[in-house]
């Protein structure tokens, strides 16, 4: 082998390692990015998976904790059993930068969710389903709260109610993909007066 054919040799090879190294980081953002869907568990159903479980288990639970407001406009779950929100939009607030209302921690959530969970006689295997609008930043803090009181089979609904948003097309950025609602699953803007959330 001469000088150029081992120099071209050599430099494919770290042409090769660069591809491979962008690669790596890629794939290492992506995973980042997921995150914060991450539960302490690692239980994930997707809502069709979670809607098989609530019809083979009778004694599996479904939280819903979106905001009421939220719920109001764009549907509930009808087989849901608990709804206690996880973060309120407040209202006497204005975030200019992200031009909407902030959502602010419900502060009694952990002891609302307990009693409710106390009034369904859960057990430590009760298999708990905890879902939001997209299945991230409240579903699997939920989650992992509820874990946290000694519950061992705590999933989080991976694609929500709403579901993803689409990435091309005239409806590009609406949520129309997965989710409960787009699933084909049992719901309704009338919310149980039983289940509703009440201050």
């Amino acid at each position: 082998m001469n000088y150029r054919s081992g120099f071209s040799f050599r430099g494919a090879a770290l042409v090769t390692l660069a591809g491979l190294a962008m690669s790596m980081a890629t794939i290492a953002q992506g995973e980042e990015a997921e995150a914060y869907r991450e539960t302490q568990l690692g239980l994930y159903v997707t809502a069709k998976e979670a809607y098989d479980l609530l019809q083979q288990d009778e004694n599996a639970l479904l939280i819903d904790v979106r905001d009421p407001v939220e719920i109001k406009f764009t549907g509930f779950a009808a087989p849901t059993d608990i709804h206690v929100p996880w973060v309120l939009a407040d209202r006497s607030e204005f975030d200019a930068d992200k031009k909407t209302w902030p959502m602010v921690r419900n502060p009694d959530f952990a002891e609302q969710i307990k009693a409710a969970l106390e009034a369904h006689q859960a057990n430590d295997d009760t298999p708990i389903i905890v879902m939001c609008r997209s299945g991230a930043t409240r579903s699997a803090p939920a989650a992992d709260l509820i874990a946290e009181m000694g519950f061992s089979d705590v999933y989080s609904v991976s694609d929500g109610f709403e579901g993803g948003t689409l990435a091309e097309g005239d409806s590009k950025g609406v949520r129309a993909r997965d989710g409960w609602r787009n699933s084909g699953l049992p719901w309704s803007y009338e919310i149980d007066p039983d289940v509703a959330w009440h201050e």
